[in-house]
């Protein structure tokens, strides 16, 4: 559970000591810059920006009966943070399982990925698909009811 949070507290702790180092030089004006973008890091690399992650179980069987694609991601994962803004507010519309949080979620990832822990991997209608764009995602979700 905690090392999903490492990388965003260390972006704040060290945009906040740099800042801190230019205020103290009498650059408020940088100082400020840099940490809105260490914050604006932290942001992007932690859990808050993803959908609830689910068990990878639940997951599966919950797209099973409605068609949606499970993406399996982690934290502080460039190519899912990637794949989370560009599908915008369409991600809701998707099962996300954090496998750091489900042992069955990782060893699903493995098995998809010839052992590796590759993230983004999307399971549509029961196949994988590794790292994949996000409007043939976005082509993937049914119909809104």
């Amino acid at each position: 559970m905690m090392r999903v949070w490492i990388l965003p507290v260390l972006c704040v702790l060290c945009g906040s000591a740099v800042a801190t180092g230019l205020f103290l030089e009498e650059r408020p004006g940088a100082a400020a810059a840099l940490l809105l973008t260490f914050l604006a890091l932290a942001g992007v690399n932690s859990p808050l920006i993803f959908p609830r992650s689910i068990g990878a179980r639940e997951a599966l069987r919950r797209s099973a009966v409605d068609g949606r694609p499970v993406v399996f991601w982690r934290p502080g994962c460039t190519y899912c943070v990637r794949l989370r803004l560009r599908l915008g507010t369409g991600a809701r519309r998707l099962y996300w399982v954090d496998i750091w949080r489900d042992p069955a979620g990782a060893a699903a990832v493995r098995a998809a990925n010839d052992g590796n822990e590759t993230v983004p991997t999307v399971v549509v209608a029961g196949r994988p698909h590794t790292n994949p764009d996000a409007g043939w995602v976005r082509e993937q979700l049914p119909p809104s009811a």
